[in-house]
């Protein structure tokens, strides 16, 4: 029988991400015995993984390039020059520190309970900008593989949200199992989430957890595209109980 789909972004939206990446480089930071402010650190940290990452999802560099770009760069910042190969053991050891604070955000659990109870048959999904073994990593440690019918990642499927082909292609997963009646994605992300997954047809929904002000091009786009605004997964249930 038809049922309906709803998918999520990862990182961020039902994982603490930010949270893990502040904690695991403020912790990798002391044991380098790095100087200097950890605020300012934590913003370098969030600005280089901005830039790098989506330079990766633009094909300009390797997933491993860009992590090693980020290494090189933050430690030069603190007076400390890598090698290439250099850069890659420096983030192996900050990923042990991120790996430590994985979590859930608090409305995770109890969203995904009740978004089951008030939409009967309703079919649950993950699709992420990234590598499917890392981010699946998070999905088994944080015990979450079970509530999910399938997991789509960028690095799998060759393309990035918010292109719409990896909204499709998620779409045609599921179909395989079972036709679907209706469809919705929600990130944190305005314009790679929400407003990318609206146009490819999905109800689009975006999670603006710390109340951004979105430009006035995205505000116009998510307006067009019929985008909804929420801060907090708890208000999931109701919102789309009598869309689904």
């Amino acid at each position: 029988m038809p049922s309906p789909v709803v998918l999520f972004d990862l990182d961020d939206t039902l994982m603490a991400h930010r949270e893990a990446v502040e904690a695991g480089i403020v912790q990798h930071m002391r044991a380098l015995a790095y100087e200097g402010d950890e605020a300012e650190a934590r913003r370098l940290w969030h600005a280089l993984e901005e830039e790098h990452y989506h330079a990766y999802l633009a094909g300009e560099l390797t997933f491993e390039g860009q992590r090693r770009a980020r290494a090189a760069a933050f430690a030069a910042a603190h007076g400390h020059e890598l090698a290439d190969d250099a850069s890659g053991d420096w983030f192996a050891r900050y990923l042990e520190h991120y790996r430590a604070s994985w979590a859930l955000h608090a409305d995770t659990l109890p969203a995904l309970d009740e978004l089951a109870r008030v939409v009967p048959g309703v079919r649950f999904g993950i699709i992420t900008n990234g590598e499917l073994d890392f981010q699946t990593a998070k999905l088994v440690q944080l015990e979450l593989p079970g509530r999910f019918a399938h997991v789509i990642a960028s690095g799998a499927v060759g393309s990035t949200k918010p292109d719409a082909a990896i909204f499709r292609h998620a779409l045609d997963v599921f179909e395989a199992d079972a036709p679907v009646r209706a469809s919705v994605y929600i990130g944190d992300r305005l314009r790679t989430d929400a407003i990318g997954a609206a146009r490819a047809g999905l109800i689009g929904v975006w999670l603006n957890r710390r109340g951004d002000t979105p430009t006035p091009d995205d505000d116009a786009d998510a307006e067009a595209a019929g985008v909804i605004e929420i801060t907090s997964l708890a208000q999931l249930p109701a919102l789309l109980a009598p869309r689904l």
